[in-house]
């Protein structure tokens, strides 16, 4: 990657963090970067463009260095895994981008290909590996997503207040987990234990396969 379009693609991650990824367009990338508009199409040809570069930059941050190329395939799956998490607790637009944009960037193919990889290195059969990539980064980027939209959190209302205004009947599960509902969750934790899930769950596809 150029030294500009490096430049052009950590402005335009600066405007999101700052204002949204709403607020990144060619104007106020150029106006960040000091160029007029029509300069920016020598490094971006389009927004489409920089909004995939803007992927490849955030997934260039997931690839692993020397010391992780010897690690098992299950430390490596959640490496990647726990480096995705971080990556969108520092951006929380960034799930919506990563959710909405293919990996096409040599940076954002690098990292689906150490999915890949690892798969096969579990033993996955070779048609098998492609759904389970989805599965793995679907989790994932998912998990980052609701995380950062604040949907796993319970919000200023009650949870029980919520749940009183439908009759219990109707509610069969929620009675039934009362106990657990409202309790302060761990969500690094359960993170943890989701990778755990997926493990056992990429071992049980390979196992199939024997």
């Amino acid at each position: 990657m150029s030294g500009r379009r490096e430049e052009i693609l950590d402005a335009a991650l600066a405007i999101a963090d700052e204002r949204g990824l709403e607020a990144v367009s060619m104007r106020a990338l150029a106006d960040r970067v000091g160029v007029t508009p029509m300069a920016l199409y020598r490094h971006v040809k389009d927004k489409g463009a920089l909004l995939d570069g803007m992927v490849g930059r955030l997934l260039a941050a997931l690839l692993p260095g020397d010391t992780a190329r010897g690690l098992a395939w299950d430390e490596r799956l959640v490496a990647l895994g726990r480096a995705c998490r971080e990556v969108t607790q520092r951006h929380p637009w960034a799930a919506q981008l990563l959710f909405s944009r293919p990996a096409v960037t040599p940076d954002a193919v690098r990292a689906v290909d150490i999915i890949y990889t690892a798969l096969l290195d579990a033993g996955v059969p070779e048609a098998q590996v492609p759904r389970l990539e989805r599965l793995v980064s679907t989790f994932v980027i998912g998990f980052a997503a609701s995380e950062a939209s604040g949907r796993f959190a319970p919000g200023t209302e009650d949870p029980r207040s919520r749940r009183g205004r439908l009759p219990e009947a109707e509610l069969p599960g929620h009675a039934r987990l009362a106990p657990w509902l409202d309790l302060p969750v761990d969500l690094s934790a359960e993170f943890e234990a989701d990778l755990d899930d997926i493990r056992r769950l990429v071992e049980a596809v390979a196992k199939r396969a024997d």
